[in-house]
């Protein structure tokens, strides 16, 4: 198994658009989401990276959402994702919308989500799956260099193995959309056959155990985020 972090730098796709059926993988992401979106609450949602600035989130309650990336838009808050400037457990949800397939150093990125959620919060992932069809093309080298090829695809199994590890319950995972359209089979194909779907996503919640239950312990009061500049309940680009 190769590490999981690497010494190359790759650079990732500022637009879905940019991708081969990118839209038609955003639109499939955003179908899988709205359901577990509409479950969450809070004050704070981090959207890292500028894949995940363009997940339609309307059906969120969160209503204080911040897109952080080192560049591109659309962008509120830049920095690097491996050095997120909030408090610890300051952070309601995160979405890592395909934010670990171009990141050279997964682990710390999960390790930088966690120290910034708060207990119970949520964290969404999505990726791409390196068994289907998609997965099978980066065995082209001449495919290796363009995006979405380029980028790092890891299994669900070795996805899950990383959450275990930080103590995240998993409450969703499956893969979808095995060929981007839905005319022709594709639909029938992405429904009999999710397990080959090109696309992957999983929804775990932050779980912490109390060395010592004291039922009378007094809540500490949760640290708030500074409004980003721009910062809305949903960004969208027109």
């Amino acid at each position: 198994m190769k590490p999981a972090r690497i010494p190359q730098i790759v650079i990732a796709p500022e637009h879905w658009a940019e991708l081969p059926w990118g839209e038609y993988y955003r639109e499939a992401l955003e179908q899988q989401l709205k359901p577990w979106f509409a479950k969450m609450y809070g004050f704070h949602l981090l959207k890292i990276g500028n894949l995940s600035a363009e997940i339609n989130s309307e059906s969120c309650a969160i209503s204080h959402q911040v897109n952080v990336s080192l560049g591109g838009e659309p962008v509120q808050v830049k920095a690097d994702p491996l050095h997120l400037p909030f408090a610890e457990k300051s952070v309601d949800a995160c979405l890592l919308a395909h934010s670990l397939p171009w990141c050279d150093d997964p682990h710390r990125l999960l390790r930088e989500v966690d120290r910034v959620l708060i207990d119970d919060g949520w964290l969404v992932i999505s990726g791409f799956n390196p068994m289907s069809l998609m997965g099978m093309r980066k065995l082209v080298p001449v495919l290796r260099r363009t995006p979405p090829y380029n980028s790092r695809m890891f299994t669900l199994m070795r996805q899950l193995d990383w959450l275990s590890l930080l103590n995240f319950e998993v409450m969703h995972q499956s893969g979808f959309q095995v060929v981007p359209w839905t005319r022709q089979g594709g639909k029938m194909l992405s429904t009999h056959l999710p397990a080959l779907g090109c696309m992957q996503v999983i929804v775990a919640r932050k779980r912490t155990v109390p060395l010592t239950l004291n039922p009378m312990k007094q809540s500490k009061s949760r640290t708030r985020l500074r409004a980003a500049v721009g910062a809305t309940r949903q960004y969208r680009k027109p």
